[in-house]
């Protein structure tokens, strides 16, 4: 995995695996093995393993290979990257041969931060990233002040990553970043008493800017604020293949609710920037407020080909004044209204477009199951041939 270049899901699933078992002589790359019985003393060999993640970090160069064998790490520090790797060498991180590696941030001070507290740069994430070239696959962060917070980032791989039960967004990535790729990404119940569910996402790319940043294969759901958030992040973002659901709800009891309930909020801001994300291929369902909203981000957004359905809002909310989104081959299905579009707002060939009647008999199968199980053994999304595919085979909405 070299340079920038973009690489499916399964391609860089596959890869990473390969990886993450001795490194070839031929590579002069080091493989650091890190295991629940090591000692930070060690070598980091297989026999004689690291002790944490966090010495690991410390100690690998550009092509090196840290490999975590499975079990509980429970931080008293979060995990802090500020070394880069290059494009010909970046440094991967991830679970050795497939074992489950949980990465567990509940004693981190910051995970419990008070009811309007703030949380300090240094302490965001289970895993606080400031680097570039690095690859980082099959973890499971858990129970931080954010799962994985990466600020300032350029050219890196997440793979296959759960980030679920933290106490701030699952996954958030800002700053000036670019060029990130975010792949089969499971990001689930996540929320921030500190702020009364007002800011904790699935996933967050927010407040700053960069081109290349591409979300694919992710599933985004049951967080506290939205699924998918691009709040005041400058340059576009192409977001496919990625489902939301269940998003807004007040599961904890907070007191003074303020969750949102996007399933793809597109932006915002005071003033919003006008970036001109991308949306293709998603599903947002059973979310407390729209499937997908601009958010009032007036710039050119291209969504083709989505799914919204039994959303407790609109289904495509795109009506910000001087907004210029274009709305192609969309379907909403039984949400509180189909869609609401504004004067610059370009549409085509849309359910609400074609006329008729949108409802759970209008389309294969309403029940998600086959999309919300296991995934593929590469880590894909598992196939939902007939989920919320229209009986009449009208070529709008999603398809997996």
């Amino acid at each position: 995995m070299r340079g920038t270049a973009i690489w499916t899901a399964a391609a860089v699933g596959a890869a990473l695996l390969t990886v993450l078992g001795p490194a070839s002589e031929a590579s002069g790359a080091t493989t650091l093995v890190v295991a629940t019985d090591g000692s930070d003393s060690a070598p980091g060999t297989v026999d004689r393993p690291l002790r944490s993640i966090q010495r690991a970090v410390d100690l690998a160069k550009p092509g090196d290979v840290i490999s975590v064998r499975g079990g509980r790490y429970a931080l008293t520090d979060n995990i802090t990257i500020t070394a880069s790797g290059t494009a010909s060498q970046p440094i991967t991180l991830g679970a050795h041969q497939g074992e489950r590696v949980i990465v567990d941030g509940e004693q981190l001070p910051a995970s419990h931060t008070p009811v309007g507290g703030s949380i300090p740069r240094a302490e965001r994430g289970a895993i606080h990233m400031e680097a570039s070239h690095w690859r980082i696959s099959g973890l499971e962060l858990v129970n931080g002040p954010y799962g994985v917070y990466c600020d300032g980032c350029n050219n890196n791989v997440f793979s296959r990553l759960s980030t679920h039960d933290n106490y701030e967004s699952g996954f958030q990535l800002q700053g000036s970043s670019s060029n990130n790729q975010i792949l089969n990404l499971d990001s689930y119940g996540n929320r921030d008493p500190r702020k009364n569910g007002e800011s904790a996402d699935g996933l967050a790319v927010k407040e700053g800017s960069g081109t290349g940043n591409v979300v694919r294969g992710a599933r985004l759901w049951n967080n506290v604020d939205d699924g998918f958030d691009a709040w005041k992040f400058a340059s576009p973002i192409v977001i496919e293949n990625t489902v939301a659901y269940g998003n807004g709800f007040n599961r904890w009891n907070f007191p003074d609710f303020a969750g949102d309930g996007n399933g793809f909020k597109m932006g915002g801001g005071t003033p919003a920037p006008a970036a001109g994300h991308t949306l293709r291929n998603t599903v947002a369902f059973r979310n407390a407020a729209h499937g997908v909203t601009d958010n009032g981000n007036p710039g050119a957004l291209a969504l083709t080909r989505n799914t919204t359905w039994a959303n407790a809002g609109t289904g495509f909310d795109a009506d910000v004044p001087g907004g210029t989104a274009t709305l192609t081959a969309n379907l909403s299905v039984a949400d509180a209204r189909p869609a609401a579009v504004g004067s610059g707002t370009v549409v085509g060939g849309n359910s609400w477009n074609l006329g008729g009647t949108w409802n759970a008999a209008s389309v294969l199968s309403t029940d998600p199951g086959a999309i919300t199980g296991a995934r593929s053994a590469d880590g894909s999304l598992p196939s939902a041939p007939s989920f919320l595919v229209p009986h009449n085979g009208a070529a709008v909405g999603a398809r997996f």
